[in-house]
């Protein structure tokens, strides 16, 4: 009992490291403590409920020690975060367990493998209980020097490798031979070395252009909903004017305009139209990009979205939106992937919403399956909104379609001084790596600041400082196989768990007929 209390423990503390602020190496050996675990039980079905027991509790941690932050803004977040998560994690562990004790252990390793990746992608391609925070490749967000090759991959390929070196270290511990040792030194190295081959080989493309992020840090409790919108728009104002003279583009946080924007007609807002004014006077080259809550509103006899609100038998949407003033094309992008629970409401969900309140407009909003991409000068930027950062087939489908350089726009301040919003930008990074692009993001506190298309942070502004970043962005027309084909491994980790699955059911099958 100690002994595997110890084993739990170790497991925790290795897989949380990565989400921690530290490198996410001590992964590629995280889950070699459940496998010793496991190999301790027998396949009676009390030793399966006994390891299920263990298992859950290694996940069940690991999702405290590295969300227990969200807890600040939402207390039933973390539980439902930790109750899912923990669920698909158990599912492809415990199909290992059960077939390692009835089957050759490669069909056990394969599956291990195959089902893990298969859930994580489950996971992130679900559109409600989507919180993949802690998909194993995302563990590496600190160390991109370590995963280029996520261009070709995404970070389902990070899990692959950590999933591959915990089976070769396992495998090394149980035989202790030379080449088990030399196996799993050149499974959990050789994907550092070709990184690294690709770190330093890597040229950026040529062309460039200035834009400048803005970090206006308005508290988001005690202001940013509460009545100071002109104090808002002066504050933004300010910061604007203090943007380099040839800047091009200027990216603004989530929701940083104070007021309901209308999608039809944006220029009528009222700080819409300061800002349009703004750039009309001095900056007529310029481009703002920002946030805003948007409505549109359905004419009678539209059909209305399955999101739509409705009021005095009139129909209409309310959206988490990007907004572009002084664009040359489209001007409005709304957010594809919606925050379970505060943006999404699933109908067994709503009793659960008055637990959760993040000010602003929150329920049931409108989403979008399209990435708009804005464009100014023949520069194409890609506007994404704060959770889009952590989905990477989403984030890839701005460069789909055109975007030469990508904007983050973010509102991190509901966590306080906690590793969410640190890990948010992180994620950035990973982003950065697999489509090979270059990306601005604008927090309204936070972190804000430029990370270059090898996934290097260039500048950055942290929590609780006000100011204004200015670079020379790369722009990229790169397309990477990761932009092309999105989490394939995703794909092929479902088909290899049903063909194993099955595979195991035959031979389970020809044993037993065998047996008799």
């Amino acid at each position: 009992m100690q002994r595997k209390l110890l084993y739990v423990a170790l497991s925790v503390v290795l897989l949380s490291v990565g989400w921690l602020g530290a490198g996410g190496f001590t992964l590629l050996a995280a889950l070699v403590p459940l496998l010793l675990i496991s190999q301790s039980y027998t396949d009676s079905k009390r030793d399966w409920w006994r390891m299920a027991g263990w298992a859950s509790l290694t996940f069940a941690l690991w999702n405290v020690a590295t969300v227990w932050w969200v807890w600040i803004a939402t207390p039933i977040g973390p539980i439902a975060a930790t109750i899912i998560s923990t669920f698909w994690n158990m599912v492809a562990f415990m199909l290992y367990h059960y077939v390692s004790k009835r089957a050759p252990k490669s069909v056990a390793y394969t599956l291990l493998v195959a089902a893990w990746i298969a859930t994580e992608f489950l996971y992130i391609r679900t559109e409600v209980l989507s919180f993949p925070w802690l998909v194993l490749g995302n563990g590496f967000s600190g160390s991109t020097w370590a995963v280029q090759w996520y261009e070709y991959t995404g970070v389902l390929g990070g899990s692959l490798w950590v999933l591959l070196a915990n089976i070769a270290i396992f495998e090394a511990l149980q035989h202790r031979t030379k080449l088990s040792a030399v196996r799993a030194g050149v499974v959990a190295l050789l994907p550092v070395v070709v990184s690294l081959a690709i770190f330093w080989s890597y040229k950026p493309e040529g062309e460039r252009v200035k834009i400048s992020v803005v970090q206006p840090n308005v508290d988001c409790y005690a202001e940013k909903f509460n009545n100071t919108a002109n104090k808002q728009l002066n504050n933004i104002v300010d910061l604007i004017e203090q943007t380099p003279a040839d800047t091009k583009i200027i990216v603004l946080p989530e929701t940083s305009l104070p007021e309901l924007v209308d999608d039809d007609e944006p220029q009528d807002a009222a700080s819409v139209n300061t800002l349009w004014q703004l750039l009309a006077a001095k900056r007529p080259e310029t481009m703002i990009a920002a946030g805003a809550s948007t409505i549109k509103y359905y004419d009678l006899g539209e059909k209305p979205s399955d999101t739509a609100r409705q009021s005095m038998g009139s129909f209409y949407d309310i959206y988490n939106s990007a907004v572009a003033i002084g664009s040359d094309g489209e001007d409005i992008h709304h957010k594809m992937r919606l925050v379970i629970g505060v943006e999404a409401m699933p109908w067994w969900f709503q009793s659960l919403s008055e637990l959760i309140d993040l000010g602003g407009v929150s329920g049931q909003l409108g989403r979008s399956d399209k990435a708009t991409v804005f464009e100014k000068g023949g520069i194409k930027a890609g506007p994404a909104i704060c959770y889009e950062g952590l989905y990477g087939d989403w984030f890839a489908r701005f460069v789909r379609e055109g975007a030469d350089v990508m904007l983050v726009m973010s509102n991190d301040g509901w966590w306080g001084n906690t590793p969410g919003h640190k890990r948010l930008f992180d994620f950035c990074r990973l982003r950065a790596i697999e489509t090979r692009r270059a990306v601005a993001r604008s927090a309204n506190t936070g972190v804000s600041g430029f990370i270059n298309s090898r996934g290097d942070v260039e500048q950055r502004l942290d929590w609780d400082e006000r100011g204004v970043l200015s670079a020379d962005v790369e722009l990229s027309q790169r397309t990477t196989a990761y932009v092309t084909y999105g989490d394939w491994l995703g794909r092929m980790g479902l088909l290899l768990t049903f063909l194993g699955v099955m595979y195991f059911t035959a031979y389970r099958i020809r044993r037993k007929n065998h047996l008799v």
